[in-house]
């Protein structure tokens, strides 16, 4: 099993990126939309958890930023019926935490709003792996620092939206960290910071 890569960005397609070894090997790796969003640019260094999938057919690597999207990732896949095409699908449609989320609450319709996966399958996963998500849906791996009372009153309105608790935070603070560098209005109302953690969370 190949358990990670390691080298430089040597050129990154619409769902699949060349990462070259220090040694002059390139590997071609499919990633989900989510983590090509968050590679560097060609020719930065990086680091990528990956999945060998062998079939008949061919090989292909999957390549995700931690180990924690690679186990999503193995989790999803495990279910008969959705293969690495699908859990590709869910995590770049949903991500790992509003993906896991939607699977442990048996939310069928957003599951269903993926491509590829029809009402069915989202039953699937649910009835499979509904007890199975907590890892990646447990708020204790958040940043222990609290956000502040508006904050955190922001936080629980993109959470009725249906975001994971962890991507809300992160999506949160990178606006508060944007206030804080003058890059943004300056955001104090609720209302405010939801809508500009929506923009953060939907350009992803």
């Amino acid at each position: 099993m190949i358990a990670h890569v390691r080298g430089r960005v040597s050129a990154k397609g619409a769902d699949r990126v060349v990462i070259e070894t220090a040694g002059g090997v390139g590997y071609e790796i499919v990633v989900p939309l989510s983590v090509m969003e968050r590679l560097p640019a060609p020719g930065a260094e990086v680091t990528l958890a990956t999945e060998l999938v062998v079939r008949e057919d061919g090989w292909a690597l999957y390549g995700f930023l931690d180990d924690a999207e690679r186990r999503f990732f193995q989790r999803i896949t495990s279910v008969s019926g959705v293969g690495p095409k699908l859990g590709v699908a869910v995590m770049s449609a949903l991500g790992v935490e509003r993906g896991a989320r939607a699977v442990r609450d048996k939310n069928i319709a957003l599951l269903s709003s993926v491509s590829g996966i029809g009402k069915k399958t989202a039953e699937r996963l649910a009835l499979e792996l509904g007890d199975k998500m907590e890892e990646f849906t447990d708020a204790a791996t958040l940043p222990s620092a609290p956000l502040g009372a508006g904050s955190g009153a922001a936080l629980k309105a993109l959470e009725r939206l249906g975001y994971g608790a962890a991507e809300a935070e992160r999506a949160l603070r990178q606006v508060l960290a944007a206030k804080t560098n003058g890059d943004a209005p300056a955001p104090s109302e609720t209302e405010v910071l939801v809508r500009y953690a929506l923009q953060v969370l939907t350009n992803r």
